[in-house]
């Protein structure tokens, strides 16, 4: 089969950079993906705004226009396939890679529904996936969600939701907009200093107002049917009827560690050169927020952008 130059795994941000940087360089390049372009903020809650302004997000020197002055989720999916678009990416959606590793020639990189092989690759799968262990008694019930679309469905119900991030508080606050009735569990003693600062206010003044129910320095000890168990400062046991875990994500390193590629004992993440984003395996680059491993919070949209800079610099000088 033909060896092509650059297979991307990921069509997120990031993925869609690097392909853009390799068209530019004259790099025959293939964007794989499990889902559709932009399908990690697709899932994104319904009614999510970005923190970030347009202009931050833009890859590809194409301008991100939005109604405001933070764009919303929607505006992100239709500017990221745009893109994809405009520069007539060639993307393989709904295809997800079971294997990857190194041939005579290059990498062989097997999908549920194809092969292809390539002198390099780029993984670009992001931290959507795979949400971080909460190993308590219940948390298999049905009630219990790891992800959050949108309110409706909840008005009048007993809703918790674990977590003291961004994605916790905002969940907790649009809830509570659409007639669910909240309680918001933390383990610290206070909402992460990381909240965005202008939500900040608003959940605090929901709190303090007693819409939102806070428990700080408390955790859950066990789900049942009806109730939580809780320990903690506010140990005891509360009605409930659906649970929200929003308490963080881990990228899967499961494809790179079968290719060969080391983890860092302290990120969890992919052992890489911070100048080109290539790991240990020649010919396997990183991008995005896959390469922070467990510090997530540390690679967005806005300086993963950066990376197929580098990655197609490093591929192109190599040649």
């Amino acid at each position: 089969m033909k060896n092509i130059d650059l297979i991307v795994v990921g069509a997120g941000p990031s993925g869609l950079a690097c392909a853009i940087e390799a068209g530019r360089k004259g790099l025959e390049c293939l964007v794989i993906d499990k889902g559709s372009v932009a399908d990690a903020i697709r899932r994104f809650p319904v009614n999510m705004t970005f923190f970030s302004t347009s202009e931050l997000l833009e890859i590809g020197d194409v301008p991100f226009l939005s109604a405001g002055f933070r764009p919303n989720r929607v505006e992100c999916v239709r500017y990221y396939q745009m893109v994809a678009r405009k520069y007539g990416l060639k993307v393989e959606q709904g295809a997800e890679v079971v294997s990857l590793h190194r041939t005579a020639e290059g990498f062989k990189v097997v999908t549920s529904r194809s092969t292809h092989f390539s002198q390099s690759v780029v993984v670009a799968t992001g931290y959507f996936d795979d949400p971080n262990e909460f190993p308590v008694p219940g948390s298999h019930l049905a009630k219990v969600h790891r992800y959050y679309l949108e309110p409706y469905e909840y008005s009048g119900l007993h809703v918790a939701v674990v977590g003291g991030r961004n994605s916790a508080v905002e969940t907790a606050l649009d809830l509570f907009r659409n007639g669910a009735n909240v309680t918001l569990i933390h383990r610290g003693q206070s909402l992460s200093s990381g909240v965005k600062y202008w939500i900040l206010p608003d959940i605090e003044n929901r709190v303090k107002a007693g819409e939102i129910r806070a428990l700080f320095g408390t955790q859950v000890g066990e789900i049942r049917d009806r109730s939580l168990v809780l320990t903690g400062t506010h140990a005891g046991e509360i009605p409930n009827d659906v649970v929200f875990v929003m308490i963080g994500y881990m990228p899967s390193m499961e494809l790179l560690c079968s290719a060969g590629v080391s983890t860092d004992p302290e990120t969890l993440g992919p052992v890489y050169n911070p100048k080109t984003m290539e790991t240990n395996v020649p010919g396997i680059y990183v991008a995005g927020s896959i390469a922070a491993g467990k510090f997530n919070n540390k690679i967005f949209i806005e300086n993963g952008r950066a990376h197929g800079n580098l990655i197609v610099d490093a591929i192109a000088q190599a040649r």
